[in-house]
């Protein structure tokens, strides 16, 4: 076991180093901290696409639900980012073009100062709980290696993300995560011959498992799998970390291929997981449901193989928690700080703000992480508050011109509100997740209000050239 420790360990210490390599060899300004100097190459983007999808969502959260409820389920509900990237490679060239730092900031371009400051609230409000999850996903791993509790865990992980991404900003989270993808494929791909071994092949895995795992929806209802499934096609579509990562290549032409160098990484990721996962629910019957992956690493894998896959998982927990820390920093910084600001503030300034705010977010994910109970719940809250409540404003101000400024804030205010509702006041009733609820609001919201305020407009411009007309006669 202390193997492990001391396996992981040096993983953690290799990328603080990395931290600290970029910090001093590429920062010299905010731009470099947020937006890498806008120079990353195919390989890093398609890299931190991949390892910025792929964290303690899909190791940790995503194996829980891999382990509670089967397989066929599985492919069900993680299928939702697969598709969103199909839709992202139509958008990334777009993107890439309008160089905005944040989603708020593109968000302003059409519609006003008021949308991109509800739209940071509510950023800050997901990205937070998404920092959170990676936080306590990190303690499991301490926890399975050493036997410390998941608070302690959760600190010694945050502070290692925290001082990373004071470190090296963008420039550290990006070549770290294309290193840590690789080596997650890798790792995963190493262990798969093992994994099969030990239950016999798929036919034997197929003849172990419990009756209701081999259902097509795990025992799941229609509505509880599209619950599952929506949240993490609505963030990977609208996420504000994918746009950063857009924003960040060379060009738009790098920006838009690197969507398929993500897609067939997800695809291959997603199918891995899902067999290690699967094989746990065999071999390991007792164990806590978020441990699947990590247990199937210490426990049921050849020591060289298992150290690998362990570290792999911890490289995209660690990963996946600095891209959305240093996300929700840049929200603070530029659609609050500065935006609102009644003085200019040097660059030089915005990046030391950027470094005090990456630490009091950090604590702040500290402090959430401790009121969820596991990972699949922090994650199905923070996935859905982002996508039910900015996604589909997002994708309405890249794609459709009759959205209205009051469409627009009608909608992302519907959906945070359905989100807390059906998550804190109601408490999940029919034990549907809240993207059910709060995304038709949200959608409905959007096109009423848009469509009501579009003819209300047309109106007042008719009236004003009939005006005119009138006074020149």
């Amino acid at each position: 076991m202390n193997v492990y420790l001391v396996g992981v360990v040096i993983y953690l210490f290799v990328m603080a180093l990395v931290g600290v390599y970029f910090g001093k060899k590429s920062i010299h300004n905010n731009e470099d901290f947020m937006a890498a100097g806008r120079s990353l190459p195919l390989w890093v983007v398609s890299g931190t696409l991949l390892a910025t999808f792929v964290g303690s969502g899909t190791v940790v959260g995503g194996a829980s639900f891999i382990y509670q409820y089967g397989p066929f389920a599985a492919v069900f509900n993680l299928s939702g980012g697969i598709v969103g990237t199909i839709i992202l490679y139509f958008l990334a060239g777009k993107i890439r073009t309008g160089e905005a730092y944040t989603v708020p900031e593109m968000i302003e371009k059409r519609f006003g100062t008021t949308a991109r400051l509800i739209s940071s609230i509510i950023i800050l409000l997901a990205f937070i709980g998404i920092t959170a999850y990676q936080f306590t996903g990190g303690a499991y791993v301490l926890q399975i290696t050493t036997g410390l509790p998941i608070g302690t865990g959760s600190i010694i992980i945050g502070l290692l993300v925290i001082f990373l991404t004071v470190s090296g900003g963008l420039f550290s989270v990006a070549y770290t995560d294309a290193i840590s993808a690789i080596l997650i494929v890798a790792g995963f791909l190493l262990g798969l011959p093992f994994v099969l071994h030990s239950v016999d092949g798929f036919s034997g895995l197929s003849i172990s498992l419990p009756s209701e795992t081999k259902t097509w929806n795990g025992g799941l209802s229609i509505p509880q799998l599209i619950g599952f499934f929506l949240p993490l096609f609505l963030l990977v579509l609208g996420d504000q970390n994918m746009y950063q990562r857009f924003g960040a290549a060379k060009n738009p032409t790098v920006a838009r291929r690197s969507t398929i160098g993500f897609f067939i990484g997800s695809c291959l990721v997603i199918s891995l997981t899902i067999t290690i996962a699967t094989s746990a629910i065999v071999l390991f019957p007792d164990i806590a449901p978020d441990t699947a992956v990590l247990n199937m690493a210490i426990n049921g894998l050849p020591l060289a193989v298992g150290l690998i896959v362990l570290c792999s998982a911890v490289a995209f927990i660690i990963t996946t928690a600095t891209s959305y820390l240093l996300s929700a920093s840049g929200n603070i910084i530029y659609d609050l700080l500065r935006r609102f600001s009644s003085k200019g503030i040097s660059d030089t300034k915005l990046l030391k703000y950027n470094r005090i705010t990456v630490v009091a977010v950090g604590i702040l994910a500290y402090i959430l992480g401790m009121y969820f109970p596991t990972v699949l719940e922090l994650q199905m809250y923070s996935y859905t508050m982002y996508g039910a409540a900015l996604t589909p404003a997002i994708l309405a101000t890249v794609m459709w011109k009759k959205a209205t400024k009051a469409g627009i804030m009608s909608s992302m205010i519907a959906g945070a509100a359905g989100t807390v509702l059906w998550e804190v006041v109601l408490n999940k009733p029919f034990d549907w997740n809240s993207v059910l609820f709060a995304l038709p609001l949200s959608v409905l919201a959007l096109i009423v209000v848009s469509l009501l305020t579009n003819k209300k407009s047309a109106i007042e411009s008719n009236a004003n050239v009939s005006f005119v007309k009138n006074q020149l006669k």
